[in-house]
């Protein structure tokens, strides 16, 4: 038994992000400002992107790349249920409608094959919006194709996905826009913040104006010795800009993201090769195709509940008593009630991401775990299975 209660993820933070935030308090500017444009411009050159525009939170990011291009009351937004809140209510802010695709049950992303029937169902398609789950690559290049055969924008929800490749490819240099999180439990945080990154000039320039009040462009520099008082109010916008504090915080964890990545890539690789022996009782994770790269946000098994004679609650409070969190990715949007009463919504309706979310874990992986943490987390596993196994 463990001496103590293993989180299922916790933050990375060192020296050097506390120097940065502490170089912030001293510079006299704590709002957007320096640090931010830094933030973005080391952001933006990391994916290989012309425009990374930061802002409050992943959320934002997604509202403001559906406003930006063109989504209004009565649009329909193609995404997955198989993923967070945020995802849909996105669609909603602006009146518009989520349609969503099933799941392929091995990767847990989108399956493209039920896509094209899905926009042949609407009536007034416009975004397709592909979620990366848990740092894996959707199939962007179906995506991108059956997008440019109908005429539709590709907006990423990127939550989990920095560093990902595809085909060759930085997940941030596909889709029109990509939009990631620095959520506390990514990659790599800045405690709240996301960012909204395309090589599109116009989709940027409205996002960034979008972003605080519709104000025009560089209104922050409106402080500084080299601005003016005078400001142009340009569309009712919104108050999602990220501050210096946060873009600090961005700054010291992007110089960290591959070393991160690394240690995330390590626990990875031994969780897989000591679940592999339990075929019989776990689904590890897909893998990458070739020319992919996973970023491992998540690390989720899923139980082979026929071979347990314990169902997916249970073996996360057995985990919990062995002081280990875990999560669950995700509870899928269509059986939450707002959508049930919504728009009528029955949990067969999508029958692989219902299924899957009955039997999935995400367990715990990120940089600071130690060895022992990942044996301790892979030793009770197996104890479960063993000791439930039929």
């Amino acid at each position: 038994m463990r001496d103590f209660f293993l989180p299922f993820s916790a933050p990375t933070i060192g020296e050097e992000e506390i120097a940065e935030v502490v170089d912030t308090l001293r510079s006299g500017w704590l709002t957007t400002g320096p640090k931010v444009r830094r933030f973005e411009e080391q952001f933006a050159a990391y994916l290989g992107c012309r425009h990374a525009v930061a802002v409050n939170s992943c959320t934002a990011a997604l509202h403001l790349a559906l406003e930006a291009v063109g989504v209004c009351s009565g649009d329909e937004v193609i995404t997955t249920p198989m993923t967070f809140a945020a995802t849909g209510e996105v669609i909603h802010y602006l009146g518009a409608r989520p349609v969503f695709v099933d799941i392929d049950p091995v990767t847990m992303n989108m399956d493209v094959a039920l896509l094209d029937e899905a926009i042949q169902r609407c009536s007034r398609p416009k975004v397709i919006l592909p979620v990366h789950m848990a740092g894996l690559a959707c199939d962007m290049d179906a995506i991108m194709s059956l997008a440019e055969t109908y005429g539709l924008r590709v907006i990423e929800d990127a939550a989990h996905t920095f560093p990902t490749l595809y085909n060759g490819r930085m997940i941030g240099t596909i889709g029109h826009v990509t939009c990631f999180s620095f959520y506390s439990t990514k990659t790599i945080t800045t405690g709240e913040g996301g960012m909204a990154a395309t090589d599109d000039d116009a989709l940027a320039g409205r996002m960034r104006v979008m972003s605080l009040h519709g104000i025009s462009k560089n209104a922050w520099t409106r402080y500084t010795a080299s601005g003016s008082w005078y400001y142009e109010i340009l569309a009712p916008g919104f108050k999602y800009n990220m501050t210096d504090l946060a873009a600090s915080l961005g700054i010291a964890q992007l110089r960290k993201a591959d070393e991160f990545h690394r240690r995330r890539q390590a626990i990875a690789r031994r969780y897989t090769a000591a679940f592999a022996r339990l075929p019989e009782f776990i689904e590890t994770p897909a893998d990458p195709p070739s020319g992919g790269v996973h970023s491992w946000h998540l690390y989720i098994i899923k139980l082979r509940l026929d071979r347990l004679t314990i169902d997916r609650d249970t073996f996360i409070e057995e985990l919990r008593s062995a002081k280990i969190g875990t999560s669950v990715h995700f509870i899928p949007l269509h059986i939450h009630p707002y959508y049930r009463e919504a728009w009528g919504y029955r949990p067969e309706d999508f029958p692989r991401a219902y299924a899957t979310y009955r039997r999935v874990i995400s367990l715990p992986l990120y940089p600071a775990m130690t060895d022992a943490d990942v044996d301790s987390v892979i030793d009770e596993v197996v104890s479960i299975c063993r000791k439930h196994g039929r």
